[in-house]
This record gives C-alpha cells, structure tokens and sequence, in this order.
C-alpha cells in the first residue's frame, strides 16, 4: 500500500519497528535511557494517530549479548535464552513508555511467561492489531542461533506487515562504514542479493532471505534523528530500502 509523499495519507498499513536494545541504551551505552524511551514512545504515538498498525521487535544488546557471552566459553544456547530474557526486560520498559503517552499495548512473548506478558499466538497479535495496540513481541523466535533481526522478519512475514524498519545510529545503508571509510556511498536502494553478494552488515543473512523470500521490503534509518518513523510512514525519502526492484 503506497501514497504519494507528501500527500499526508501513510504509505504503510501496518509495520514492523525493529529496535536494537542498543537504541534504547542511548549515549549511556549499557541499560535503558529514560530519554530515549520517552522519545521513541512519543514519535510512535504519532505515527498510531495516522491509523497505522505498529509492531515492534526488539533487541537486548544493552542488557546481555548471547553471542559475546558465547564467545566467552557458556555454551551458545544457555547464552541466547539469557539474551532473549534481556529482551522481555527492554519490550517492558517500552510498553510502559508507551502507556504513558495514551497507546495501549501489549507485549507477546516468544517464551512463556504469562505473570509479564501474553504468550505469542499469531492471530492474538494481528487482533491486537486492528484493534489499535502497538504490539512489541518480546524473546526474539523463541530459539537459540537466532538473531532479533531474524525474529523481525518471521514476525512481520506472519503477520503481514507492509514493511519491516530497522533503526539504526547512521542514515541508511553505505558501500563501506562510513567512520571507517571516507568514499563510502550511502545506498538509496538496494536488492536483497546485492545486499547479500555484497556482505553489508545490515541483517543477517536468514533475516535479508526470509524477506527476499516473501517480497517484504526493509527500510534502513537514523533513529536518532526525530521524526523519521513519520517521515518514512508518511513516504518521504528516509534511509535505504531494500527491496526485489533495486
């Protein structure tokens, strides 16, 4: 579903918001950042009095890394349902943002845990949906040797979100890291396969094939600038997208 830019109608129905939990850590680095949490929550609120249906995956980089853990010798399953615990703590703290500014929310959770959140039940989620609450699924897949960003793909996939938008501190995705690389092009747009070919570190693999797989488009964006998620809804030129059309 599309709209002209401008035109002041959502060029999206219903998104998927992958957030990483470094995001919410802010410029402190580690933990949640009430800033950060009460701005986040405030663009949301206006994107939801577009009529548009928002889902939001997200990360616990900022509380536990599985993988670092893993590197660390704990055996790699034990680590990545550690990290999956971060993320009920982060989709927590979000959702309570969130209900302060006036948007009902629910957080689903990919492993039980019925005293903080509703278990994850693909149909609950989209009711929720139509109904006007912002939905964070929380515990990634609900697997170990998966990441969140894979978790953002199956989740918008199932629930057929128009879009999947991964936040980001950098303005989209470039040839090369920019801070490290000073001829590094940003890339407008972009094929799932030259994305891959090319090994930009975006998502992982399993997440960019699942989208490939079923046509869904990423949009890569600053978080940190103020007022992109409007912006992106609205159809106005924000980051990269990666699509099948280049």
């Amino acid at each position: 579903m599309t709209a002209a830019a401008g035109s002041g109608r959502p060029a999206y129905r219903r998104i998927v918001l992958k957030l990483s939990g470094e995001a919410l850590a802010g410029s402190q680095g580690y933990g949640i950042d009430p800033l950060v949490l009460d701005r986040v929550a405030a663009e949301l609120r206006d994107v939801v009095t577009l009529g548009v249906q928002i889902a939001i995956v997200i990360g616990g980089g900022n509380i536990f890394r599985g993988i670092a853990a893993s590197a660390g010798g704990m055996e790699r399953a034990t680590a990545d349902y550690m990290g999956m615990l971060a993320t009920v703590i982060n989709a927590l703290a979000l959702q309570d943002a969130l209900e302060k500014v006036g948007l009902q929310t629910r957080v689903l959770s990919a492993i039980e845990m019925r005293a903080v959140a509703e278990p994850y039940i693909r149909r609950r989620a989209m009711r929720h949906l139509e109904k006007g609450r912002v939905v964070i699924f929380a515990a990634g897949t609900g697997n170990p040797f998966f990441t969140t960003d894979t978790a953002g793909a199956l989740r918008a996939v199932e629930i057929g979100a128009d879009a999947i938008m991964k936040a980001t501190k950098v303005d989209g995705i470039y040839s090369a890291d920019p801070k490290r690389d000073a001829n590094a092009e940003r890339l407008e747009r972009i094929t799932y396969i030259e994305m891959l070919n090319r090994g930009l570190q975006v998502m992982d693999a399993a997440a960019i094939s699942l989208c490939m797989d079923n046509k869904l488009p990423i949009i890569v964006f600053d978080l940190t600038r103020s007022g992109n998620i409007k912006r992106i809804v609205l159809g106005e030129a924000v980051g990269s997208i990666v699509s099948s059309g280049g």
